[in-house]
C-alpha cells in the first residue's frame, strides 16, 4: 500500500518522478525504486513526503484512508 500512495500522490499532483526526486534532493533512480517497493522507504523520506503532499504519515503507510490525522 506505501509503494502505491506515494505513487498516486504523485501523480494526483502531476510531478513526474524525476520532478520530486529533485524535491527531494535524490537521484531519480532512488525514488522510482521507493514507488515499485524495490528500495524501503526510510522514515525521513516519508516524512518528507508527508509534509511535502500535505497528509499524515498514517496515510501514507496505508494505515488511514483519511489523508489528515
Amino acid at each position: 500500500m506505501l509503494y502505491k500512495r506515494i505513487k498516486d500522490l504523485r501523480e494526483k499532483a502531476e510531478l513526474s518522478q524525476r520532478q520530486l526526486a529533485e524535491i527531494l534532493h535524490m537521484h531519480k533512480t532512488t525514488y522510482a525504486r521507493y514507488e515499485t517497493g524495490e528500495r524501503a522507504i526510510p522514515l525521513d523520506i516519508a516524512i518528507l513526503l508527508a509534509k511535502h503532499y500535505k497528509v499524515s504519515l498514517d496515510y501514507i503507510a496505508g494505515l488511514t484512508d483519511n489523508k489528515k490525522s
